[in-house]
């Protein structure tokens, strides 16, 4: 299993953020996880991103990899 944060890596948070509509804050991304079921894990991730206005997947990668 490929780990990142948490246990989960990068791709995992992802797969969890289909559908998101860009440009998203980090309110619109933790709400489009919940939609696509992910764990309290991954949740947990996208609350520790900065919270700021994401342009892209690539720029929410970036996020996570900031997160704490």
């Amino acid at each position: 299993m490929t780990r990142g944060l948490g246990g989960h890596s990068p791709a995992n948070v992802t797969h969890h953020l289909k559908g998101t509509d860009f440009p998203a804050s980090r309110a619109d991304i933790e709400q489009q996880a919940q939609e696509n079921g992910a764990d309290d894990e991954i949740l947990e991730v996208v609350r520790n991103m900065p919270d700021r206005e994401y342009e892209d997947m690539a720029d929410v990668l970036k996020g996570v990899g900031e997160a704490e």
